[in-house]
């Protein structure tokens, strides 16, 4: 039988990409496990920088298998939740490439992502609503992080599907791209993240996430926290000494890390 998930790396980008068309990517309880596993490793493994979730270029993911629901709803309070991984708040950043439908569970796991790259054909929707299925994997709390209580409270009490252009308008993906197009372009994006200095990466990134909840002086406390392991680990002066070369200027995106004699 062929894996449900396939992963694979394009240097220091890490793809996690679901593999049930029959089932437009829908995530039963094996799955589960095997995207649990899959993201474990891409946290354990400093070289692999960025990730990427996705699907295929017909369903990004209809969300938990619901002929299935009985296996995955008993690890609902498990620490992973039903579907793996969403649960997990990692310390890479991860971008969702979305083609077809992203609804139900599968909006959930984009939710979870740190940026969301759509292609045309992109839908959206809390489809769960009309089985009586809750959102249980990260989406009353994330969803309206992302675009608002107002807008959040519309998808997950209506239940109704929204195309790309009322989710860009909603702030609820990044970059709309043409048909077919969306694991294309996040590539190009995780690598431009990838060749950034990763501890400034990092730090700032969870900054954002840990200081969500707290008051302004506790977020700017945490933010000094964050900001001094940066200083520390000596990515800002090789950085400072990159510029003073003359490299990164003018808007162009390039590494300011420091090789080693003799590297590339």
């Amino acid at each position: 039988m062929e894996d449900s998930i396939r992963i694979w790396q394009d240097g220091p980008v890490y793809v996690v990409q679901f593999n049930r068309p029959r089932k437009r990517n829908a995530i039963n309880a094996d799955t589960a496990v095997l995207l649990r596993d899959a993201w474990l490793r891409f946290e354990a493994e400093d070289a692999l920088r960025v990730g990427i979730l996705a699907g295929d270029d017909e369903a990004f993911s209809a969300g938990a298998d619901l002929t299935d629901l009985d296996a995955l709803m008993h690890d609902v309070l498990d620490e992973n939740g039903p579907l793996g991984f969403t649960r997990h708040l990692v310390s890479k950043p991860i971008i969702a490439a979305i083609a077809g439908p992203c609804v139900a569970g599968g909006l959930e796991m984009a939710c979870w992502c740190d940026m969301r790259v759509a292609d045309e054909s992109a839908t959206f929707g809390c489809l769960e609503r009309r089985f009586g299925v809750p959102l249980v994997n990260g989406g009353t709390q994330r969803l309206p992080q992302i675009v608002g209580l107002g807008w959040a409270l519309d998808l997950i009490l209506t239940g109704r599907r929204i195309n790309v252009s009322e989710a860009l308008a909603m702030g609820l993906i990044n970059r709309i791209v043409p048909q077919g197009k969306s694991l294309d372009q996040a590539l190009a994006l995780a690598q431009q993240i990838a060749l950034f200095p990763q501890v400034c990466v990092r730090q700032d990134r969870l900054a954002v996430y840990q200081g969500l909840g707290q008051t302004l002086q506790e977020g700017l406390r945490l933010e000094a926290w964050r900001g001094q392991i940066t200083l520390e680990s000596g990515e800002p002066q090789a950085g400072a000494r990159a510029f003073q070369s003359g490299r990164g200027r003018g808007g162009r995106f390039e590494s300011s890390e420091e090789t080693e004699p003799g590297e590339k």
